[in-house]
């Protein structure tokens, strides 16, 4: 009786680690193959809409940092010029033509948004040294234009603020891909100047996927419209 219990004992000991086992290996299968479709889903958002050239190419923008610790290249084909795309381009800013993105999300924190649908003449002046302005007392430095080429913005601290933890730039390149045809390509970039950055900027990524593609979607729209 005594060699019965103690066999009973031990199969149903070895029954419960089978199964513990059973259940660890599925839990880590299941987080295996979460990770693997996150980081999936991740690399894709990052080079949205770009061809292997574009997305691991040089672009206008590239020299103001020597190296990026996270980077986005995101792309469109617009059916005009880049001549009818640029007037977009130059009236971006929050308090200028806005970001033609989810206007609604963006004022759901106050930044007070309002994209345009019509090209303004009043704001299709921009230079080098001009700041445009993506929030109150958050803006960027125009550190490079060339007309129907590309825009290029740079991350800055207003005078009397913390530093960001981070080295921002925003391109905006045309790339004529055929008669009427253009590819409008944005490139962010960040370099990481303390440890709070990648706190700030990886969970970031995502919301500015979604931002990133309906602004190039909405730039797209406006220009074909007016075509």
């Amino acid at each position: 009786m005594v060699a019965k219990h103690r066999r009973g004992w031990l199969g149903e000991g070895m029954g419960k680690a089978t199964r513990a086992f059973r259940n660890l290996t599925l839990l880590t299968i299941g987080a295996a193959a979460t990770a693997a479709v996150l980081g999936a889903v991740r690399s894709w958002s990052l080079r949205w809409g770009t061809d292997p050239l574009e997305e691991g190419g040089y672009l206008p923008g590239d020299e103001l940092m020597a190296y990026a610790d996270h980077q986005s290249t995101r792309a469109v084909t617009i059916r005009t010029s880049p001549a009818r795309i640029w007037p977009w381009l130059v009236q971006l800013g929050q308090d200028r033509g806005g970001f033609y993105s989810y206007d609604w999300l963006e004022n759901l924190i106050g930044l007070d948004i309002h994209s345009l649908d019509e090209i303004s003449d009043e704001l299709q002046h921009l230079e080098v040294g001009d700041h445009v302005s993506l929030a109150d007392g958050v803006t960027l430095a125009v550190a490079d234009l060339e007309s129907d080429s590309h825009l290029v913005l740079h991350g800055v601290a207003d005078s009397g603020r913390p530093a960001l933890p981070f080295d921002f730039t925003w391109s905006f390149i045309l790339r004529r891909s055929a008669p009427a045809r253009t590819r409008l390509i944005v490139r962010e970039r960040y370099r990481y100047l303390g440890p709070l950055a990648p706190v700030i900027v990886e969970p970031a990524s995502l919301v500015s996927f979604v931002m990133s593609r309906k602004m190039l979607i909405g730039i797209k729209e406006r220009a074909e419209a007016l075509d």
